[in-house]
């Protein structure tokens, strides 16, 4: 059984066992596998502004990772909410991103998930001119910091 079959099984049995009738469609994207979960319970499974597709997710590949440690992430999504989302966040950061390399003034950004951090970072990582930091700590919601990178000095 690969590891996207395995995922789908979970996704599969938590939804039946919180009594939500789903269907699940694998879907391949540039991120990687993603289980497009659809249901007329589509509101209950994605929760307050995601919260808990989120915790879907994050439950899914925890306990895929405790099946096999080299399992790939796989990305829970209903309805295309996150993808949707994702879009959104993208256009934002990008905008927040052009703000800070003209005014020169770093900006925090709201609490994230270690997926959206990860998202963050991933879309700023090209640009010369941007840095991004998120705190060290193991609180499960951090703010990154966006700022302008620092000349390198010549000596």
């Amino acid at each position: 059984m690969t590891h996207v079959e395995s995922a789908t099984k979970i996704l599969d049995t938590m939804l039946g066992h919180l009594g939500i009738a789903a269907t699940i469609e694998t879907q391949e994207t540039q991120d990687g596998p993603c289980l497009q979960i659809h249901s007329n319970d589509s509101a209950t499974i994605i929760g307050d502004d995601g919260d808990r597709l989120d915790d879907l997710q994050y439950l899914v590949n925890r306990i895929l990772r405790q099946q096999d440690h080299k399992a790939e992430r796989i990305k829970v999504d209903c309805e295309h909410f996150r993808s949707m989302r994702e879009d959104q966040m993208a256009e934002e950061i990008l905008k927040i991103a052009e703000n800070v390399k003209t005014s020169g003034q770093a900006h925090q950004l709201r609490p994230l998930n270690a997926y959206y951090r990860r998202m963050v970072h991933n879309l700023l990582v090209d640009d010369p001119n941007i840095e991004t930091h998120s705190p060290k700590s193991d609180e499960r919601l951090k703010r990154i910091t966006i700022s302008s990178k620092k000349p390198a000095t010549s000596e």
